[in-house]
């Protein structure tokens, strides 16, 4: 999660959900410079949310499966936690107005 606290790493991580990407190409759009990208890219990786792969002399870079369904498992422990307290009060108000 705290690697996703940066707003720069968000808009990487987001723009790697289309597909994979190249460095220079990601910085095109963003307001960093390319070191600065790598860097952003590396605690993504090391938190293991992305992936790389060598294309020829570039890396492309993708969101990674695995780290992203860990990501999805703790934050749906949160939604199931929010949906039963919400069943659990639509439930005591049902009975209530009986």
């Amino acid at each position: 999660m705290s690697a996703l606290g940066d707003p720069t790493r968000r808009a990487i991580f987001e723009r790697l959900a289309d597909g994979p990407i190249a460095v220079g190409e990601l910085a095109k759009d963003l307001p960093v410079s390319r070191p600065a990208v790598s860097q952003h890219l590396k605690v993504l990786k090391d938190a293991g949310l992305v992936t790389d792969t060598q294309a020829g002399n570039r890396r492309l870079y993708r969101l990674d499966p695995n780290g992203i369904a860990t990501l999805r498992a703790y934050l749906d422990q949160f939604w199931n936690q929010a949906l039963a307290a919400f069943k659990e009060a639509a439930e005591r108000t049902d009975e209530e107005v009986r």
